[in-house]
């Protein structure tokens, strides 16, 4: 073979694979129809990588390559001092109650950092963190007599001034 030999059996998976042995198909002189024609695919797809091949660097640019996503708004200092600010505590940062949810976590974020998340993302977030979700214990608060007096003597009236209200 060639300069330009590569093993296509040491490919990450079967797309980059195929990627791979059309290159070393090419380099033996294969037509591109031909190549599409033996690996099952159209010959725009073997036109792109060769263009690919030839524009980026060769077979290396045939390799798989993971998707880098959106750059984070939060900068790396801002990652590393997040942690500390949710160890501190909810009450600490104004809340009632220790407990976290993701919409006070959002609101920290853009109060300290000027950042705006969707709650709906901050669970990611935490994930990437090392926070797992936590279900609320019982509140201090709460006062159980308080609660039962109030299902035995105000709950009965409210429901039936309800009833007589629908019968109108």
């Amino acid at each position: 073979m060639s300069d330009y030999s590569i093993d296509s059996s040491k490919a990450t998976d079967w797309r980059e694979g195929r990627r791979l042995r059309a290159f070393e198909l090419k380099q033996e002189g294969w037509s591109q129809q031909d190549i599409a024609r033996a690996l099952g695919v159209g010959k725009s797809a073997v036109s792109q990588w060769m263009k690919r091949a030839r524009q980026e660097g060769g077979k290396e640019a045939l390799r798989k390559r993971s998707s880098p996503g959106a750059t984070s708004p939060l900068s790396p200092d801002q990652w590393d001092r997040l942690p500390g600010l949710l160890e501190k505590g909810a009450v600490s940062h104004g809340f009632r109650g220790e407990v976290w949810t993701s919409q006070r976590v959002a609101q920290v974020i853009k109060r300290e950092f000027g950042v705006l998340y969707h709650p709906a993302h901050v669970s990611r977030i935490l994930k990437r963190l090392g926070f797992s979700l936590q279900k609320p214990s019982l509140a201090d608060q709460r006062d159980e007599d308080a609660i039962e007096e109030w299902k035995e003597k105000r709950w009965p009236k409210l429901k039936k001034g309800l009833s007589r209200r629908a019968g109108r």
